[in-house]
Parts: C-alpha cells; sequence; structure tokens
C-alpha cells in the first residue's frame, strides 16, 4: 500500500502540476474540490487502465499480485471502473464523518486509520481472503508464482 501511494504521488505528479500552472496556486473551495476531482481521476485512469490492461499495477507486479476476473482473460473496462469505485469504500466513510463531524487534522487521519482498517477486516469475512469491494465486483487478487532462477553456467 505504501509502494502504491508513493508511485500514485508520481502519476498524479504532471497532471497536478499542469492544474496549479492553470488556477494560479489559488486556494478557494471551489480549486480545492477541483483539486480532488482531478485526484480521483486520474488515479482512476491509472488504475483502470493498469487493471484492465494486464491485471496489475506497477506495485503489483514487484509483489507478484495480480487482478483476476475468473473466466475471462482480462478485466474488462467496466469491471475495473466499478472496482475502483467501490474501493475507495476504504476512505470514503472516514472522508465523510470528517467533513460532516469537522474532524481536524489527527482527528481526521485517525478516522481514516479507522475506516482502513475496519476496511481491511472484510477479508476476513468473505471467505476467501478477499477485499469486500473484489467479493461485490467478482475480481480476486491471486499470487503469482516466482520466476524461475535462471542457473548460473560453470565457465570451463
Amino acid at each position: 500500500m505504501v509502494y502504491e501511494s508513493l508511485l500514485a504521488l508520481a502519476v498524479l505528479f504532471l497532471p497536478f502540476l499542469l492544474f496549479e500552472l492553470a488556477v494560479q496556486g489559488a486556494h478557494t473551495p471551489l480549486t480545492e474540490h477541483m483539486r480532488q476531482c482531478l485526484a480521483f481521476l486520474v488515479m482512476g485512469a491509472y488504475f483502470i487502465h493498469q487493471w484492465s490492461r494486464e491485471g496489475q499495477t506497477l506495485a503489483m507486479k514487484t509483489w507478484r499480485l495480480q487482478l483476476v476476473l475468473p473466466g475471462h482473460a482480462h478485466v474488462p473496462l467496466r469491471v475495473a471502473a466499478y472496482r475502483y469505485v467501490l474501493s475507495w469504500m476504504w476512505l470514503l466513510p472516514a472522508l465523510v464523518a470528517a467533513y460532516a463531524f469537522e474532524l481536524q487534522h489527527w482527528t481526521a487521519l485517525g478516522a481514516i486509520g479507522i475506516g482502513i482498517l475496519a476496511w481491511s477486516s472484510t477479508a476476513l469475512f468473505t471467505g476467501n481472503g478477499q477485499f469486500l469491494h473484489d467479493k461485490l465486483v467478482g475480481t480476486q487478487i491471486v499470487q503469482l508464482p516466482a520466476p524461475a532462477k535462471k542457473s548460473k553456467k560453470v565457465a570451463a
């Protein structure tokens, strides 16, 4: 999750640079909402593209994980988009609570942490260790086998 977050920052860098140049760094309620929408859309484009193309993000490749939809060669674009929207349930309840109760700084981060723990605990109840959003969409995260090690040839 941390590695994926670092990659997300790299994906967001150029769109946010262009956005900040366009709005000249303004901090109005409108531009703040536009930043949030931009982050949601850019990250959505990244994840949906990666999941539907080869079932893996760069971080997933590192950990040899792949998103699959049983019975399909690739995850369909529609399914990847649905999974992306549902995956926001990791954060959405906490973000709504933080906004509704005007939680600030550490309290808001605490609410987000509790939300992440609560959503990750859904893997305990789905029967196969998959998160709830995967169960709802029908996708699965699978562990790929380790690549075969190349044998070293002894020089004569």
